[in-house]
């Protein structure tokens, strides 16, 4: 496979060169004031696949974001492979604590900054750099870059149905996880799912002086703090009844790494109880993301009648999103404090997932990475949630789902200063040239 490492070598600065024009277009898929954007990415991804020579490429739409469909053919009986992406991001945020702009991709030392230049549009650089490397493709191709993925997927089901036949492949490699370090693959093999609501409470019908009546009628915001503290056992662990918990992983996690790829302060305790992979694999977790109330700049002293919060929670996988969410709901509804009238809005909900890494094809992606990359891939899970790999198996349970990365862990997605490092998105692609042609049998 000589030739095909140096021709994926000759095409990662241009494949780089995608990316860092991918990350100026602002596709914020979460913003209505960016739809223009997300569009304008769908374009150019599309475009990029018609200059690839597609013979069938497609933007598509079922009520969401547009997403990119393309397929190549491949010989008569190859097998097909679906290479996944998406071309939304999240939003850059306060730019004051970027050391370089969220959208304007900038190299330094051997990693490429920018909102996106990991998740994921470094993942379509990937595609593009192992589909020019091959050529004439040995297997079957058709390339599916998702429009929304950044805020839960909702409109992919409708996708997959609508595009059943054009989506339909013997395996899918959905390159938007993480690996276990710089310079060691992984393949990831559970995922947490994610389901979310808005939470609001009331006390009054209208906002009243705090020295007139404060001490005896309750005000909103500290209603909503003290029902939001409920969430919570002392310990920081889950107090919510009714969700599960997965079997542990024995890969080991230190703590010492864990403190320095997460950033937390000295003296900061962690939550909960179990091992550190434990923790962020295989138990739920609740995050409060988002708290509507008066700010400090515009805080009075009122009794507010109402306030609200948004409420993120990781399931664990083995349970549905909808059943985790059910319970978050009721617990919300009956620890109202106070009498406070709690109304729950329920919002998305993605299912997590269990992907076995098995069977020849799931062979021949292992000794592709290993070939690339030069040690074997861990296979490890994610706290994070990616709910198109559960749609996928039960859309195509016979298919081999393989969950792949471009990320590390210093690569900070959705936080600042997003990073992609430039050695390994190399070596992605060319992991991804070589399990292609290993599976079409070059």
């Amino acid at each position: 496979m000589t030739d095909l490492h140096e021709a994926v070598a000759a095409q990662i600065p241009r494949a780089l060169d995608d990316v860092i024009r991918l990350v100026a277009i602002q596709s914020v898929s979460s913003q209505p004031e960016h739809f223009a954007d997300v569009d304008a990415s769908a374009r150019a991804v599309a475009d990029h696949l018609v200059e690839l020579g597609c013979p069938d490429v497609r933007i598509v739409a079922e009520g969401g974001r547009p997403a990119v469909i393309g397929r190549f053919e491949g010989p008569a009986g190859a097998p097909r492979v679906c290479l996944y992406a998406h071309h939304d991001v999240q939003p850059v945020g306060d730019a004051a604590v970027w050391e370089t702009p969220g959208f304007e991709a900038t190299i330094k030392g051997d990693r490429l900054y920018g909102r996106g230049a990991a998740d994921d549009k470094g993942g379509i650089g990937v595609h593009l750099a192992a589909l020019r490397a091959l050529g004439d493709l040995p297997v079957g191709v058709t390339v599916f870059v998702e429009g929304e993925e950044e805020h839960g997927s909702p409109s992919l089901g409708a996708i997959i149905a609508a595009h059943t036949e054009l989506l339909r492949a013997d395996a899918y490699v959905i390159t938007d996880s993480g690996n276990w370090d710089v310079g060691v693959p992984a393949f990831t093999t559970t995922l947490r799912g994610v389901c979310d609501c808005v939470v609001e409470v009331a006390t009054l019908d209208h906002a009243i002086h705090s020295g007139q009546f404060g001490g005896i009628v309750p005000d909103a915001l500290t209603t909503l703090c003290r029902l939001l503290a409920t969430l919570h056992h002392a310990d920081g662990s889950v107090a919510v009844g009714g969700l599960a918990t997965a079997p542990d992983s024995d890969l080991v996690y230190p703590e010492d790494r864990l403190k320095a790829e997460s950033g937390v302060l000295d003296g900061v305790s962690y939550l909960g109880k179990g091992s550190v992979v434990s923790r962020v694999w295989s138990q739920p977790s609740i995050t409060v993301i988002g708290i509507d109330a008066p700010s400090v700049a515009d805080a009075s002293n009122t009794l507010f009648p109402t306030a609200r919060a948004k409420v993120s929670l990781r399931v664990a996988p083995g349970q549905r999103a909808t059943q985790a969410l059910d319970a978050l709901v009721a617990h919300l509804e009956a620890n109202a404090p106070w009498g406070a009238k709690v109304t729950v809005t329920r919002g998305s909900a993605g299912d997590p997932g269990v992907l076995p890494v098995e069977g020849p094809i799931a062979d021949a992606a292992t000794a592709a990475f290993t070939e690339a990359y030069g040690v074997a891939p861990v296979h490890m899970g994610q706290g994070g949630s990616i709910p198109m790999a559960a749609d996928f198996q039960r859309q195509f349970p016979d298919a081999t789902i393989l969950l792949t990365a471009v990320c590390d862990p210093d690569s900070r997605m959705h936080g600042p200063n997003e990073s992609l490092h430039l050695g390994d998105f190399a070596k992605a692609a060319l992991a991804e040239a070589l399990f292609l042609a290993r599976l079409g049998g070059r």
